[in-house]
């Protein structure tokens, strides 16, 4: 058997694996760490349709979502994906912090609305009672909160929120 050694790549074969590998590398910053869903995919937020018909289509700006009941369903979707850059302009100017930090051992498995108030296309304010189930480093765990949303230049943002009982996930939704 002969030995043959590698030819050496060509420099402009180099350069453009290089932007290739850039350019995915910025979608999936842009995305997420873990990147959005396929359009086709179950969205993380519960509901029967498709993520881009659901959720993806307020993550990627395509629209806004009407009342704060799909805010929140968005933005648990969000925590799911970790698409920090929605869960950012989602959130109210006044109370937005500088940026959101994921946890690379939690993973939010499932969303349940509990009650809702307000939050309509008629009200400029409202909340959302939710629990959202994760798994924590593999161990299961659930998060219930009561969130306050309010209409900011027209659009839905969330406010702040009251983690009900031991909850564990420290993160605002």
């Amino acid at each position: 058997m002969s030995r043959r050694t590698p030819r050496p790549q060509r420099p402009q074969r180099a350069r453009q694996a290089q932007q290739a590998q850039q350019a995915q590398q910025a979608q999936q910053a842009q995305q997420g760490r873990r990147g959005r869903p396929a359009a086709d995919a179950p969205c993380p937020c519960g509901l029967s349709a498709p993520y881009g018909e659901c959720c993806g289509r307020f993550h990627s700006g395509q629209s806004a979502a009407p009342t704060a009941e799909a805010l929140m369903r968005s933005r648990f979707s969000a925590f799911a994906v970790e698409d920090a850059a929605y869960l950012l302009r989602s959130w109210h100017p006044e109370t937005r912090p500088p940026r959101v930090d994921f946890d690379a051992g939690q993973r939010w498995r499932r969303l349940e609305i509990l009650a809702t108030t307000g939050g309509t296309a008629f009200h400029t304010t409202g909340t959302v009672t939710f629990r959202a189930h994760y798994t924590f480093r593999g161990e299961p765990g659930e998060l219930r909160e009561h969130s306050r949303f309010e209409r900011y230049e027209g659009a839905w943002v969330y406010v702040d929120g009251v983690v009900e009982g031991d909850g564990g996930a420290g993160q605002g939704s």
